[in-house]
C-alpha cells in the first residue's frame, strides 16, 4: 500500500517511463511481508532492455523487473535502496521517507 505521493508525482513518473527514461518514484509503503521497510523506490522504464542494463550495474537481475500494467519497474527497499539512491544522487528524494 502506497502513501505520501502526489498525483502529479505519479503522473510525472508514468510519463517518464512511457518516454523510455529511467524514472524514479519513492513513497511510503507498507507490506506485512517486509515489516522493516517503510518506503519503496520504483525505478521504471518501458524499454526493458535499458531498464535491465541499468539494474545490472547495481546487481539487480532482470527477473526482478515487475511487468505490471504498462510500467515495468524494479522495487528498491532497504540498504539496496539507499545504496542506489546515493549513487544516483537522489538522496534528497529519499530522506523524507526514511
Amino acid at each position: 500500500m502506497a502513501f505520501g505521493i502526489k498525483r502529479t508525482d505519479l503522473k510525472r513518473w508514468k510519463d517518464e517511463v512511457e518516454a523510455g527514461h529511467i524514472a524514479f518514484l519513492t513513497h511510503f509503503w507498507y507490506d506485512p511481508r517486509f515489516p522493516t521497510a517503510k518506503s519503496v523506490t520504483k525505478v521504471g522504464c518501458n524499454d526493458q532492455k535499458k531498464l535491465s542494463e541499468w539494474g545490472r550495474t547495481y546487481g539487480l537481475k532482470k527477473e526482478w523487473i515487475h511487468e505490471r500494467d504498462a510500467y515495468p519497474h524494479f522495487d528498491l527497499m532497504g540498504d539496496k535502496q539507499i545504496e542506489i539512491m546515493k549513487s544516483e544522487g537522489r538522496m534528497g528524494e529519499l530522506q523524507k521517507f526514511l
